[in-house]
Parts: structure tokens; sequence; C-alpha cells
């Protein structure tokens, strides 16, 4: 099977099949640990009717969004992004065996009104909208009010945030999160590889994603209030990557 060009991040045969494959041989979990498959393929075509761009995570990438929340033990979650809730739907069902439904809270926070409508009504088709909150507005304005609430005790810290919005706002999105996070949380931020272009500084100058990316994990490898790795991916979405962070104690 032959390779992608990475510049244009075509899906090699290779990487599809494999999502393919594998996505078929794990889809044994059950509601309440994992949303159905019929659940997501359900989100997805209403989102597509609705005149969404396609470019909600695989179903891979959420149930990775899924157990990652559920191996940091987050009951508390927020997502940076709703779309069309496809990721927000596998994060709702993070509390995993022998917690219940109730025990995970997700806040998602959607720019576009019409992206959020569609969103609360695949939450509430897919049964989980009782523990998922969408806040309609820019991130960058919703964050700072939900870090204000935090501070004024009006709402709990997070256990894990999920940012895949805006990239040339990255940077801001982390920064807010980090503080809107309890030590030990995990964050992490979506498409920060860019296609392999996350290396190429001429780019990141004509560029307002990719030099949104490069910023994030420039700063973030400075910070010390973090630790943080580059992971890059492969897969029926392309070629890509993410930026994985933990909050010090």
């Amino acid at each position: 099977m032959s390779t992608t060009n990475s510049s244009v991040g075509v899906p090699a045969p290779a990487w599809i099949a494999v999502d393919k494959y594998t996505e078929k041989s794990l889809d044994t979990s059950a509601p309440p640990f994992a949303p159905t498959k019929s659940t997501l393929d359900a989100a997805h075509a209403h989102a597509q009717a609705s005149g969404l761009p396609d470019i909600a995570v695989t179903a891979s990438q959420g149930k990775f969004l899924m157990l990652l929340a559920r191996a940091a033990r987050a009951t508390n979650i927020l997502e940076v992004g709703t779309l069309g809730a496809f990721s927000t739907i596998w994060l709702s069902h993070s509390a995993g065996a022998g917690a219940n439904k109730a025990d995970t809270n997700v806040v998602t926070v959607e720019f576009d009104a019409h992206h959020a409508k569609i969103a609360r009504e695949n939450l509430e088709r897919a049964g989980v909208s009782d523990r998922v909150s969408v806040e309609v507005g820019a991130g960058v304005e919703v964050l700072p009010r939900l870090l204000e609430e935090v501070k004024a005790g009006k709402r709990e810290p997070f256990g894990f945030v999920f940012i895949d919005a805006d990239k040339q706002n990255n940077w801001e999105y982390f920064d807010v999160a980090v503080q809107l996070s309890v030590p030990g949380g995990t964050i992490v931020v979506d498409n920060v590889v860019r296609r392999g272009n996350l290396a190429d500084e001429e780019l990141g100058k004509q560029d307002e994603r990719i030099r949104g990316s490069r910023k994030v994990v420039e700063l973030a490898g400075k910070d010390s209030r973090v630790d943080a790795v580059v992971l890059q991916t492969v897969g029926e979405k392309g070629y890509d990557g993410f930026l994985l962070a933990v909050v010090r104690g």
C-alpha cells in the first residue's frame, strides 16, 4: 500500500485500513461505558445533513479521548470547540465502570450558534444532555468567565480539557485551561502538527493556524506550570498530531 504525501495530508490506504480494522476489533464497549456505534453514526449524519463541516474526530480518536479522561479519573471535563458534539458524546462517557453516569460533567464551548443547536440535538438523542452544558460564545470570552466562576467557588475546576477550536487562539485557550485545571489535570490540544508544517517557521509566518500551533508548543515548553509533549498521528483523517500536557501539582 502506498504512503501519503505529507505536504497535502492525503490519508494512505494502510492508515485507513488499520483504523477500520482496529475500530471493528475493539468496538466491544456498551452503555453506560461508551456510546453505541448507532448513536455516533446518527450524530455524524445529523451534523452532515445540517451543513456542519466534516472535521470531527474519528471514532478511534474519540474513544482515545474518553479513555484518556477515564485514566485521569476526570469527572469534570472542559471542551473548547463543540462542533456537532461527536467528541463531546465520547467524553460524556468517561466515568467508566463502577461509576454513575451522573459522576461525569462536561462543559463544552461553541462559538457558532447553529453548531451549538445541532450539538444539543445530538446530545439529546444520545441521552447525555443531562451531563453536558453547551456554552455558546467565543472561547476567549467564555473561558475567562469560567475561570472567574472557579475562583469564586461557583464552579469546580476541571480534571481534563480538550481544545479543538480556532488554532490561532491555541495559546490563549491553553493558558486559561491551565488555570482552570486541578493539579495533575490533563490538557489535550488537537491538530497542532498541521500535516508536518508545525516545524516550518516560514509557513508559520504565512498561516495563522500554523503560527498558533507553534506558539502553544513553544510557550508550553517554557511553562513551569506543565509538563508537555507532542505526539504525531496518522489515520483516516490524514497526518496530524496533538499536544498533551499535565498540570504540575
